[in-house]
């Protein structure tokens, strides 16, 4: 039943509405007031009439207001909410299809809640509900439509779905629509506002043939992604695309390393009408070198992020020649080529051979320069067995090289081919082995070696051998070293013995040999990379989903992200390669609308709301002034009152003592209600986790605002971060830091992961924080209670930061742990099931997120006991001696 906009769930009961002028008889009388007479004497009592008394009349407004409340609750009970004005048009079944890919990761809680506020209408109405979702599942089984199902059970599977890291199939969704054939449906598409290719046309012919389509759309912001970032004079340039917008946007793009932090912001300005644009990320070598992502700042997608490998990475390389003053010289100079070769893919650094190892240093070229012996060649040697790379380039200066720095040993003097003293040409390079770094490089036939230093015939020549002349003779050699390499050309670096550093060869064999000192060995073969860690739709790393299989690492430029082929890390640790999912993807297209189809902007969409809380509410208030009405009119208000007053005053004298007689978690209250109410019911609920599980006990949580509330009664305090916080003044700063002095432990969770650092700085400001690290195994947190490797909440972002365990104040415990994984509103699951999900969630989730809360309870209540048990052994063994 609706009326004016309002529905009504319970219609029946608002059959009692005529039924209200029957309480008139009921409600219209009310008992006199006491009269107070005073007691004369019996005889002034003789001669006194007996007067009739007669109820007095209950007032007209008194008899409004009860009516008004009976009103009021009758029509609270009949459920009324508030329509939110979208019809939804036929009566048959709804078939909800959903674009579920990597574009609608942006703002895929307001889709969501938009789609499942129409199916809770269909839900009322009665209508059962399909699903179909047009990305590949992660099993990469086709779309697929679901059988009807009731609406309650499809708004349930709606509640679990997730946005996937690849592209929507819309050509396979459009099959999938063929056999959905039931007169009066209904179609609902939830768009991701992207035009998917060719097989774009034949979906929308597809939804159009199966029924009356109502297309639920968000137009009022554009589809952003990242580009791989390419490198340019040293610098990373950052690159990003957007859809088609007649506005100017600032893109503000998150340099990040592997452990979640930021070590670069830019901004990348795209004016009007622009799709692509790009910036410098500035860097030192050293920490550009650690950036393992890219990020669009406060956007949680797989296209708004990138992933980084040794391909964007420049190692640095130290260049060393026989004279100094020569050897920048054109043409000449035994350094001239080897800086040009290397410049475009590494950092180049000069100077003395003791200030090159002083720095992190990927590779060493010694340019014909012989290493003497003495302390030089010893810290050199001792770089190279650490896992250095040293490159030696042979040279009339060389020709009696005998030091141990060799790959193999060296023929005195040299060899000269087509001088006029000899009777053969230059010889011309052989097809690289299948063995060598350089196989797969083509052999330009111009190359001609003229001079070279020959080999002694040693059994392990052949298989030192990385390039090799016509006649077999060695060109580059190499020898493992400890962990390190020695590599030798036995030519020099300059035009003087051979043409090899005017080709384009000698680039690519220094752009291998850089790649090797970079860890990644064989990046350009066929070896088959397996799966390591993937991007899921919201762009955080995780597990591979089922149907990954290894890539080819030669493909991996190439390769379009699917559910066989997720974007993520391939390859072990030390040989990582990046998939990108938008380095295949074609410049962004806004899709245009259905066809006929009803468009529902996602904003009008929300969800009703319901208006019977309210009503019942003003009816208590009204009730409650009834009362206190009638009290009046009986001349008992008063005497009342002081009952209330004798009753409440033991109440709340017992209340302010009650965090000194029991045990309490408490959070800091923000002023935001509903961020408040999520940290009461999280801790309520993991106080009664703990209660059940453990020795503690736990009484129900208090909301405290530092600097006004005592806080030495908490041993946990649960700080959530909101962007309306200011920072904290001198007060409450000094006692949070009293609170951490007296072995207190705050908890600060930024509540998304994509949450912006700016308001943990502002919040924590002035706040004594004492050097972070990131939680490991090692930490005695993880192994409090239960034995943990993971610390979820809503999210399940490893990045969780305590106090290193370097400090040891506070005997070790550290006073502050910082996240971002919205922990209370997983621990509040178990009080709102019907409120809070979980983000990107495995079945076990919740369960660790819980564990994860009576760690953090157990840990505040007895501080590091359990580390204390690995001298446990020792002591027991001092005891019995």
């Amino acid at each position: 039943m609706s009326v004016l906009g309002i529905s009504f769930l319970s219609p029946l009961l608002l059959l009692a509405l005529p039924a209200l002028p029957l309480l008139w008889f009921l409600l219209r009388l009310t008992p006199p007031a006491p009269r107070r007479q005073a007691f004369p004497a019996l005889r002034l009592l003789l001669g006194l009439k007996n007067a009739e008394q007669t109820p007095a009349g209950t007032p007209w407004w008194l008899l409004a207001l009860r009516m008004l409340a009976l009103a009021l609750v009758i029509l609270g009970l009949a459920r009324p909410v508030f329509d939110n004005g979208v019809v939804l048009p036929g009566t048959g079944p709804v078939l909800a299809v959903i674009d579920n890919g990597w574009a609608a990761a942006r703002n895929w809680p307001t889709r969501i809640a938009a789609l499942d506020a129409l199916l809770l209408r269909a839900e009322r109405d009665g209508r059962p509900v399909a699903l179909l979702t047009t990305a590949r599942s992660p099993r990469d089984e086709a779309p697929q439509t679901l059988a009807p199902m009731p609406a309650a059970e499809a708004r349930a599977r709606l509640a679990a779905l997730q946005p996937l890291p690849w592209t929507p199939e819309h050509a396979a969704a459009a099959e999938a629509l063929h056999g959905w054939q039931h007169p009066g449906g209904t179609v609902l598409y939830l768009a991701d506002g992207i035009h998917h290719g060719a097989g774009s046309d034949a979906f929308a012919a597809a939804l159009a043939a199966a029924g009356t389509v109502s297309e639920l759309r968000d137009d009022t912001s554009t589809t952003r992604i990242l580009l791989p970032p390419r490198l340019e004079a040293g610098r990373l340039i950052a690159q990003a695309a957007r859809t088609p917008a007649a506005r100017t946007e600032t893109i503000a793009v998150l340099a990040r390393t592997g452990d979640g932090r930021t070590l670069a912001r830019t901004e990348i300005p795209l004016e009007t009408g622009a799709t692509q644009g790009s910036a410098a990320i500035d860097l030192p070598s050293e920490l550009r070198n650690r950036l393992l992502r890219l990020d669009i700042e406060n956007e949680a997608s797989a296209g708004a992020s990138i992933l980084l490998d040794e391909r964007w990475r420049r190692r640095p390389v130290g260049l060393l020649a026989s004279s100094d003053e020569s050897a920048d010289t054109p043409l000449l100079g035994d350094l001239y080529y080897l800086t040009r070769a290397l410049a475009p893919t590494a950092e180049i650094r000069r100077g003395a051979l003791v200030d090159l190892l002083a720095r992190d240093i990927a590779i060493i070229v010694l340019a014909d320069r012989a290493i003497p012996d003495g302390p030089e060649r010893d810290q050199l040697t001792a770089w190279v067995e650490k896992g250095g790379l040293l490159l030696r380039f042979a040279g009339p200066n060389s020709t009696d090289l005998h030091d141990p720095l060799l790959p193999v040993p060296l023929r005195r003097g040299d060899r000269q081919l087509g001088g006029a003293m000899s009777w053969s040409q230059p010889a011309r390079l052989a097809p690289f082995p299948a063995a060598s770094p350089f196989a797969g490089l083509a052999v330009p036939g111009d190359i001609r070696i003229e001079r070279q230093i020959l080999a002694q015939p040693v059994p392990l020549l052949g298989e030192r051998t990385w390039a090799a002349l016509e006649d077999g003779t060695p060109l580059v050699t190499s020898a493992a070293r400890g962990a390190g390499q020695v590599v030798l050309f036995h030519v020099t670096a300059n035009a003087d013995w051979s043409n090899l550093p005017l080709s384009g060869l000698f680039v690519a064999m220094l752009e291998r040999l850089v790649q090797m000192a970079a860890g990644v060995a064989g990046s350009d073969t066929d070896t088959l990379l397996a799966p390591a860690a993937m991007l899921d739709g919201f762009g955080q790393l995780t597990a591979p989903p089922p149907a990954a299989v290894g890539l080819r690492a030669d493909a991996i430029a190439s390769t379009e992200a699917t559910p066989r082929h997720p974007p993520g890390l391939y390859g072990p640790e030390a040989a990582r390669r990046a998939l990108n999912l938008t380095t295949t993807l074609p410049p962004l297209q806004t899709a245009m609308p259905i066809t006929g189809a009803q468009q529902i902007p996602i904003g009008t969409a929300a969800g009703e709301r319901s208006l019977g809380p309210p009503l019942l509410a003003a009816a208590f208030l009204l009730l409650l002034a009834d009362l206190l009405v009638a009290l009046s009119l009986r001349g008992l208000l008063l005497r009342a009152a002081m009952v209330l007053i004798a009753f409440s005053a033991p109440a709340a004298q017992a209340q302010d003592v009650s965090p000194a007689l029991n045990t309490h978690l408490a959070y800091v209250v923000t002023g935001d209600a509903e961020v408040d109410t999520t940290s009461r019911a999280g801790l309520t609920a993991l106080s009664t986790f703990v209660n059940q599980r453990t020795a503690a006990v736990l009484a129900e949580p208090h909301g405290v605002t530092p600097g006004r509330d005592p806080l030495e009664f908490y041993p946990l305090l649960y700080w959530p971060l909101t962007a309306q916080q200011a920072a904290p003044d001198a007060k409450t700063s000094e006692a949070i830091n009293q609170f951490m002095r007296n072995g207190g432990i705050v908890l600060f969770d930024m509540r998304s992961p994509t949450a912006g650092e700016a308001v943990l700085r502002r919040v924590t400001q002035g706040l004594s924080i004492p050097p972070l690290a990131r939680l490991t195994g090692a930490h005695v947190l993880t192994r409090a209670f239960y034995l943990l490797s993971r610390f979820p909440g809503r999210f399940d972002d490893p990045n969780v930061w305590v106090a290193r365990e370097a400090d040891r104040e506070n005997d070790s415990i550290t006073p502050v742990i910082i996240g971002a994984n919205n922990w209370a509103a997983a621990w509040a699951l178990g009080e709102q099931p019907q409120v809070f999900s979980m983000y990107r969630a495995g079945p076990d989730q919740q369960t660790l997120a819980m564990r994860f809360g009576a760690n953090l309870v157990i840990y505040a209540l007895t501080g590091n006991y359990k580390g204390d048990q690995v001298h446990l052994p020792a002591l027991m063994e001092r005891l019995g001696r």
